[in-house]
């Protein structure tokens, strides 16, 4: 606390008034210091908004890319079971064709051995009646052989 001189009728104006004047200043450069500082806490608020709008924009993006994978690994899934589902049909298409032709196969295969048995059936007729009519003619020659002489 201040002491101050004694004067005529109370303290001395000059000390009073320096000391008044330096309480002034004090106060003058308090009150500048607040509004610095209050300058200041409104800068940092103004950021602190823009930053808070900043991640709630983020947010929303990152909401909507997570919205977006989801879909996406939807679709895949999707489109993988139905190529499951068309690889599975055309296994099955390809296997029957399959089927078809070996048994197609199979019946032409019969079909030429019982016409390859056929065929060496009448080819032994056909021997066993030449051998027939050639051992018939041959008896009709021997025959007009023992006539002539």
């Amino acid at each position: 606390m201040e002491k101050f001189n004694r004067a005529l009728r109370g303290y001395d104006p000059d000390e009073v008034n320096k000391f008044l004047d330096q309480i002034i200043s004090q106060v003058e450069k308090m009150v500048a210091e607040i509004k610095e500082k209050d300058k200041l806490l409104n800068t940092l608020k103004d950021e602190n908004e823009s930053l808070k709008d900043k991640i709630t924009h983020y947010e929303n993006l990152e909401s909507t890319l997570n919205r977006a994978i989801l879909m996406s690994q939807k679709t895949s899934d999707k489109m993988r079971q139905a190529a499951t589902l068309e690889s599975e049909t055309i296994l099955n298409n390809a296997k029957e064709n399959a089927n078809r032709i070996l048994n197609e196969a199979l019946m032409r295969a019969e079909k030429t051995e019982l016409e390859a048995n056929m065929l060496k059936r009448n080819i032994n007729i056909f021997k066993r009646r030449l051998k027939d009519i050639i051992e018939a003619q041959l008896e009709v020659v021997s025959e007009i052989e023992k006539v002539e002489l």
